[in-house]
């Protein structure tokens, strides 16, 4: 009897970690974009799965870039967080990018809300920008 009640004891230490991992294709909010979180080394980065100008044109580019030179690249599987480390409800990093505008910050910030959708936070010197994401399900 003891090993069962010290297992669920285990088990209910173990919950909130596994409820706080943001891995995984999360809903954008606009344009029917989806972005999957992954590991990538020891940070967590985000690259873009989906959305709805990809599946009527899967070669499209990143033509909204602020940067000429990077206008070309693919928008399917384009990376636009890198390099976020913390947790388990928190993390920093950066930099973010926003191919629905062609904006970008240095730095973000990744908050698990209780509600369960993330917020997506970048700021440029003191001017930030924040949106709130749904786990794709």
């Amino acid at each position: 009897m003891m090993r069962i009640a010290f297992a669920i004891a285990a088990a209910a230490v173990a919950m909130p970690a596994a409820a706080a991992d943001i891995t995984g294709v999360w809903a954008t909010g606009t344009e029917g974009g989806r972005v999957e979180i992954y590991k990538c080394g020891s940070a967590l980065c985000g690259r873009v799965v989906d959305a709805s100008r990809l599946r009527a044109n899967p070669d499209l580019r990143d033509v909204r870039n602020s940067d000429p030179a990077l206008r070309q690249r693919k928008l399917k599987g384009l990376v636009v967080l890198k390099g976020f480390t913390g947790g388990p409800r928190e993390w920093k990093g950066g930099p973010v990018y926003d191919p629905e505008s062609g904006d970008g910050a240095p730095k973000g910030q990744l908050k698990l809300l209780p509600s369960g959708k993330l917020e997506l936070k970048g700021c440029v010197v003191f001017f930030c920008r924040t949106k709130i994401w749904t786990r794709a399900g």
